[in-house]
């Protein structure tokens, strides 16, 4: 089977990339090519030698999906947008990056396809950003989407899409709905909710870290693992069990930034937690008011999706993952 990533530089990307390098029967398939896309340079791993391969494109620019599929991959992880708050921020490049390049995407399939047979399966990595107040005090599958961001927008048109395109057997379209991803590793990103990780990561690692709203905001979360243990249960999931509506919206916890920093007290103590300054943000605060706060992912569990069920748990996931065994 050939596999193509897009977006394989960016975090989620990255990791599944070292997944499938660690556990290369993981998909349920030999993976016979990996393709790696990214507009900046992804990298290869060692452990797959003569099977992968990095191709620098820019999926926004003409041409570029058409150059990908040409190769007829069997299993398309579309992972490549630009995050929340770049997307608000810069209006038209929101537009062409997250809308018109998985449009162009799903294009350069259809056409490929009717050029000779050609059903590959996509995986779209999607976003709870598609929902907008009011909310409930759970939101559960039935109900719609509202997006009140640029980003949340973007990505709702795109599900739409994929539906659209699977329903016209063009190919076999799943939309996952990530949480937030936390804890992010890296440096911070233009990402409006980057602050959840913010203020985890930096204290875990000796540095202050800025909380710009109060700590009553509550919002929904899964791991950097949990994010990467979607996509490959979605690569092996019998995607007719979706039937027509094919996004679903993940798992995760939901959490205040109040009960983060609880979690951060017990798994690492008060001296982390010290490392952590307010300093409001009015900007940020308004775009977060109107995000989602909690989930009933019934749909997605009987499907077999799993994450987390504490926070206790994703701040240990981060130092196993990334700090342990990494200082001298």
């Amino acid at each position: 089977m050939h596999i193509l990533i897009i977006g394989a530089a960016g975090m989620v990307g990255r990791k599944l990339v070292e997944k499938l390098a660690a556990e290369p029967d993981v998909l349920g398939f030999e993976v016979s090519r990996l393709t790696l896309a990214d507009a900046n340079q992804p990298t290869v791993p060692a452990a797959l030698p003569g099977v992968a391969e990095a191709v620098t494109v820019d999926l926004s620019k003409p041409g570029s999906a058409q150059t990908l599929v040409a190769a007829r991959p069997d299993v398309i992880f579309h992972l490549a947008a630009i995050v929340s708050g770049e997307a608000e921020q810069a209006f038209e490049k929101g537009y062409a990056v997250n809308l018109d390049g998985s449009r162009d995407l799903f294009e350069a399939i259809r056409l490929e396809g009717a050029r000779e047979p050609y059903f590959p399966k996509v995986i779209f990595a999607s976003s709870i950003a598609v929902f907008g107040q009011p909310f409930p005090e759970k939101i559960g599958d039935e109900f719609f989407t509202t997006p009140l961001t640029s980003y949340g927008t973007q990505k709702a048109i795109t599900e739409l899409l994929l539906a659209d395109y699977t329903r016209k057997g063009f190919f076999d379209g799943i939309g996952l709905r990530l949480p937030t991803i936390c804890i992010r590793p890296g440096k911070p990103n233009k990402a409006a909710s980057g602050f959840f990780s913010n203020i985890m990561r930096e204290p875990l690692a000796g540095q202050e870290a800025v909380l710009p709203v109060d700590e009553d905001v509550r919002h929904w979360f899964a791991s950097p693992r949990a994010a990467v243990g979607f996509f490959v249960h979605a690569a092996r999931l019998d995607s007719g069990r979706l039937g027509p509506r094919r996004t679903v919206t993940l798992p995760g916890l939901s959490a205040t930034v109040g009960e983060q920093i609880e979690a951060l007290r017990r798994v690492a103590g008060e001296k982390v937690v010290s490392l952590i300054r307010r300093e409001p943000d009015e900007t940020i605060v308004q775009i977060v008011d109107g995000w989602p706060r909690n989930f009933d992912a019934r749909r997605a569990l009987d499907l077999g999706f799993q994450a987390e069920t504490s926070f206790d748990d994703i701040i240990r996931i981060h130092i196993e993952d990334e700090l342990e065994g990494r200082n001298p």
